[in-house]
């Protein structure tokens, strides 16, 4: 900040004939903490007949700190005609002129000067005695706050402490403190004895006596609340250094001065003389202590460090086809656990079966849930297998896990599959049944073309024999109406000729099967017939004569159970041949050889005969004959040359059969002949093995 001219100052309180003296009267400008200061046209020479005050401020707390850069004033003794003054408090501190290193006037030198205070006056002034400029060039002054250790100053000679115990200096101030066990009074510097005290939540801590290690003040009560969360346990650890007064009388007396232990559930224990309690183990998390000293003796007080530990529960107990986990030598509060049972069993709590288990050791060291049970898993009963059954092979004869179930068929009627010679299935964890490979059972087929008796009679019919009872269990009497036969080739699927429903309805047919007697076969309900199927292209016009194609399915309502009395047969193998002379068997309650319906089952052996000897020989009867059918490849001959011993009316649909590997199958359907057992002629069969891939896809197609 420069310097102003005399000339040019806002109000002027008198004019003298030599000098104008005036006065600033604009308010003081606000504290700063540096700043400088010049003379008037610094660093040109000074004016002559300048008189020039300026007032310098810097917050309380702080001293005033001038460094001069220069000075240069013009020199005389006691400094009397120009000079610079520096004024505390209407005090003059310094009067300056000269130059520097000059042997006249009162040069500051280059070292700071410290003012006394916050504040400071400069009166810079120049006489008339020389007019124009002087060839002097003034002065330049830095000035800037210092602060004050108002704490060092307390502790000089006569000098009184600013605080009476504690004094921590601060920038531009200071404040109090007091040592433990004191309390800083209202005035801010003085400390009276008190006592911490005060509740204490954290999990550990140091506690002492107001002022230790110093003595403890006189007429202290002080109370200390040590209260942690529940489920800890607090620990007091007292230092060696530990005396409270006592009166031994004979024994030490906590009369006057003590420390009070109070834990709940516990009488209340005071605490004296110079042996420390050391460790003090409360079981609790709650604890009270109350220091107490009289105006009268001395004790040098205590101190502690107090710790925490976590409630014990108790260590649990093992479950049986399970475990705990995890697995510790101890458990505290808030420790979790959790259950887990042992592959094939499950949780179980309360008679129920629960997901998963955890619980909680609690502050009052008990678990918040009592543990589970594992019990065995339980697959339920196995599935029943349709016309079969299960029998358990393992040692466990019930559901529960690792129980073993072998399935087997209702032999000899049905069998799986080759390729399931044995059926077993396990309990697994999941609860459920299971194969090694997977958890589907298969069905038990039917057995086809099995017999469980020989055919035994000696009754002629049209050269046959009566069968003998189950000699024969795919036969059916067919009734549409007129007599008729057919075959069982499934539970639900029976195989007739096409020309036996050419003209009948579903509801006029009635099947039965399971005898070999008519009279107690009617005896029992017909089967339920769904649907039939007749060969799309067997042509059944009646001015025609053509049995070709002649095969029909009959589906019926509910499927067959096989057993002794009625099972099917079997279809041709897909190798089938038909060579000459071979034995087949054909059977029926058609014609006998005395033109009577026979009540009985018959039978006869007959001898395939060479396709193109059954050509001829139809051949041969054809103009004879009237109008008689045309012979296809769908179709083959069985029959003796000399006749006698033929299918005739009334076994239409039933099954010509062959035999390999001990079992029959559907070689033939009985179709048509010329006449019944006459020489030279032979029974004409549809051969099934030319409509396999049409009874397959009609099967398949009608399944449902």
């Amino acid at each position: 900040m420069k310097w102003k001219y005399s000339i040019v100052r806002l109000l002027c309180v008198s004019v003298c004939v030599s000098v104008s003296v005036c006065e600033w009267v604009s308010p003081p400008p606000p504290a700063v903490l540096y700043g400088e200061v010049k003379s008037p046209l610094y660093p040109q020479p000074y004016p002559a007949g300048v008189y020039e005050e300026r007032d310098l401020t810097v917050p309380t707390g702080y001293r005033i700190q001038l460094t001069f850069t220069h000075l240069d004033i013009e020199p005389s003794e006691d400094c009397y005609y120009d000079s610079l003054m520096v004024i505390h408090d209407e005090k003059m501190l310094w009067k300056f002129c000269g130059q520097a290193n000059s042997a006249d006037g009162n040069h500051p030198g280059n070292q700071p000067i410290m003012a006394p205070g916050n504040s400071l006056r400069l009166i810079f002034q120049a006489d008339e005695t020389n007019p124009g400029l002087h060839k002097h060039l003034g002065f330049s002054v830095f000035y800037q706050a210092v602060d004050v250790d108002e704490c060092a100053v307390g502790t000089e000679p006569g000098k009184t402490p600013p605080c009476s115990q504690i004094c921590l200096n601060s920038l531009g101030s200071y404040f109090c403190s007091c040592n433990h066990g004191y309390d800083l009074r209202g005035d801010q510097r003085t400390c009276t004895p008190s006592c911490p005290g005060g509740e204490f939540k954290e999990l550990q801590g140091t506690l002492s006596s107001p002022g230790y290690p110093e003595p403890s003040p006189h007429g202290l009560h002080c109370l200390y609340n040590i209260s942690v969360e529940p489920g800890f346990f607090i620990t007091l650890n007292f230092t060696q250094d530990f005396h409270i007064e006592h009166i031994k009388n004979p024994q030490p007396s906590c009369l006057f001065h003590w420390l009070q232990v109070t834990i709940p559930g516990q009488e209340p224990r005071k605490l004296c003389g110079n042996e420390s309690p050391r460790l003090l183990h409360t079981n609790s998390h709650w604890v009270l202590l109350e220091y107490h000293t009289d105006w009268a003796g001395l004790s040098r007080g205590w101190r502690l460090h107090y710790t925490t530990q976590r409630v014990k529960c108790e260590i649990p107990k093992g479950i049986v086809n399970g475990r705990v986990t995890p697995s510790l030598p101890e458990y505290l509060y808030k420790d979790y656990i959790h259950v887990r049972c042992d592959k094939g069993y499950m949780l179980m709590k309360g008679g129920k079966e629960i997901e998963a288990f955890g619980s909680m050791c609690q502050s009052d060291g008990n678990w918040h849930k009592s543990l589970p049970e594992c019990h065995i898993v339980d697959c339920g009963n196995p599935e029943a297998v349709l016309n079969g059954n299960f029998k358990f092979v393992s040692d466990t004869k019930n559901n529960k896990y690792r129980s073993v179930v072998q399935y087997t068929c209702n032999e000899p009627y049905y069998s799986f599959d080759k390729n399931h010679a044995m059926v077993q299935f396990t309990c697994e964890a999941d609860r459920k049944w299971k194969q090694t490979s997977n958890d589907v059972i298969p069905v038990c087929v039917p057995v086809c073309g099995r017999l469980e008796k020989s055919n035994e009679g000696r009754q002629k019919v049209l050269g046959g024999e009566v069968a003998g009872a189950g000699a024969f269990p795919w036969q059916v009497l067919l009734l549409v109406p007129g007599r008729g036969g057919a075959a069982v080739i499934a539970p639900k699927w029976i195989m007739t000729a096409a020309h036996n429903l050419a003209s009948a309805s579903k509801d006029a047919i009635k099947l039965y099967v399971g005898h070999n007697d008519v009279e107690q076969l009617i005896k029992s309900p017909p089967l339920e017939v769904a649907s039939i199927h007749i060969h799309p292209q067997y042509d059944n016009r009646p001015e025609k004569s053509n049995f070709d194609h002649d095969i029909a399915l009959i589906k019926l309502m509910r499927p067959i159970t096989f057993g002794a009395s009625v099972m099917p047969l079997c279809l041709p193998p897909a190798n089938a041949q038909y060579p000459t002379n071979k034995l087949g068997t054909v059977s029926g309650f058609g014609i006998t050889e005395e033109s009577m319906i026979a009540n009985k089952l018959r039978y006869v052996k007959l001898p395939l005969v060479d396709q193109g000897q059954c050509r001829i020989s139809i051949d041969e009867k054809r103009p004879t004959g009237g109008d008689i059918s045309i012979f296809t490849d769908n179709m083959f001959c069985a029959g003796f040359p000399e006749g006698s011993k033929d299918t005739c009316q009334g076994d239409s649909g039933g099954a010509y059969v062959l035999k390999d590997d001990d079992r029959y199958w559907a070689a033939g359907i009985v179709s048509w002949g010329i006449n019944c057992g006459e020489e030279g002629v032979y029974g004409v069969y549809t051969r099934v093995t030319q409509f396999l891939d049409w009874i397959t896809k009609t099967m398949e197609e009608k399944t449902n």
